[in-house]
């Protein structure tokens, strides 16, 4: 325990090795989606499903140990939704392109990352931003993970008709299972109890087995997924063409974004932040989130970063980096129990997401409602996450917004060069998007 203390600095953060290992099992099974979903998804571009499964679950045990041991933060690293859907989709899919050029797409924006963040341009632009897109980063987070939730529940369904937005299928078990047990977790929280998340994630795993909701796992151990085929699969040099170029600035963009985003909604919710609003030490987190970024594709996955689910584990009072070691070793153990972490139903990870995504929506209370220009920019940035189903689409919307209510008031002084710069570089985003 003292070797502990002094590499995590427990006390300093007023933790113990017992509230860091419960706050990493949390985020692990609040987060365990992505090991079947990633794969899923990108299946679609052509890639294998062991192979895939194996470098997403690869990715986020490396990426999150270092988070832990190297920057010494409670944020778990994993590849993007949204990300992956937009490499699967619209680069394999609409563009044509094979995922080996794909992967050469993100590492290169992996090495651009890097090359701004050891340069010192990503700190700087960090914490440059707008207190009140700050407080709205968290909310809209707050809000996109609500939607997730919610989908993957069953609570709400999306169809191509008039109003793509309809509630769920009540009378289905597994929805109905998902309600309760998100009201579970809700009436525990409401009461104060502290192991709300985690009660609420057992009895709706539990329920889900007994009642035959969810299929039991048809096996408890099994042999890691071979890694062979997407392993070091990447074509660079395909990606090194003038047609790529609008893909490479996209994932940088989103992959930049993203990251900077969810690495400030989880800390302001954890009062992880100093009384400036920034993160101390913020490029140890960020060198390592340009590392994964470069190791992900090696592996043979789509653009990863800090993922907005580690905000299950700081409500439950994780502080340090030993929260990143403990879901990093639950990724580790995955790969030889990967039947049963697949079994764990959508109503418990649904649910859990739900709940912590109100926590962190409180964040808008903080916004300046009273000064329009402030105001307008920080809520499109908290729809458009949502409604865009894109962390980095709601970001770029708002530093393009924010500038444009200054300039038209008359207030343009307020706007500083690295706000600009954001502008500037979104509507380039914008531009380019391969739609």
């Amino acid at each position: 325990m003292t070797v502990l203390n002094s590499l995590f600095h427990l006390d300093e953060h007023n933790t113990t090795v017992k509230t860091e290992a419960y706050a990493g099992f949390i985020t692990f099974f609040a987060m365990a989606y992505i090991i079947v979903v990633n794969p899923s998804i990108l299946v679609s571009a052509g890639m294998p499903f062991e192979a895939a499964m194996a470098a997403t679950i690869l990715t986020a045990f490396t990426g999150t140990f270092l988070m832990g041991v190297c920057a010494n933060r409670p944020f778990a690293i994993a590849p993007f939704m949204g990300e992956n859907a937009f490499i699967a989709f619209t680069v394999c899919g609409i563009m044509g392109y094979s995922w080996q050029t794909a992967l050469g797409a993100i590492f290169i924006s992996g090495i651009l990352l890097m090359l701004i963040t050891v340069t010192g341009g990503r700190k700087v632009l960090c914490e440059s931003i707008p207190y009140n897109l700050k407080c709205s980063f968290t909310a809209g987070i707050g809000l996109f993970i609500i939607l997730i939730g919610l989908l993957n529940t069953g609570i709400i369904r999306i169809e191509g008709s008039f109003s793509p937005v309809h509630i769920g299928y009540f009378y289905e078990s597994d929805v109905l299972l998902a309600v309760i047990g998100l009201l579970i977790i809700l009436i525990l929280m409401v009461r104060k109890v502290r192991a709300a998340i985690f009660i609420g994630l057992i009895f709706t795993t539990v329920a889900a087995f007994l009642l035959g909701i969810s299929p039991l796992p048809q096996a408890v151990v099994s042999m890691p997924p071979d890694i062979t085929t997407t392993f070091m699969q990447m074509d660079i040099a395909g990606a090194l063409t003038f047609g790529m170029l609008s893909v490479i600035f996209s994932i940088f963009i989103l992959s930049f974004l993203d990251t900077m985003t969810s690495m400030i909604g989880v800390s302001r919710e954890g009062g992880l932040l100093n009384e400036e609003g920034n993160l101390d030490d913020i490029e140890k987190p960020f060198i390592v989130d340009s590392l994964a970024n470069m190791i992900a594709p090696v592996l043979g996955t789509t653009t990863c970063g800090v993922f907005i689910e580690s905000a299950s584990g700081v409500t439950c009072g994780g502080r340090t980096g030993l929260v990143a070691v403990f879901i990093s070793l639950f990724f580790a153990a995955s790969l030889f129990f990967a039947p049963l972490f697949a079994a764990i139903p959508a109503a418990a990870s649904g649910s859990v997401l739900i709940a912590v995504g109100f926590i962190m929506f409180r964040s808008i209370i903080d916004i300046d409602f009273k000064d329009m220009t402030e105001y307008l920019p920080a809520i499109f940035a908290v729809v458009m996450m949502s409604f865009t189903y894109n962390i980095g689409i709601g970001i770029c919307s708002a530093f393009v917004v924010y500038p444009i209510m200054k300039a038209v008031c008359g207030r343009i002084h307020e706007v500083n060069r690295s706000t600009w710069l954001f502008f500037v570089l979104c509507l380039v985003f914008f531009i380019l998007y391969p739609y």
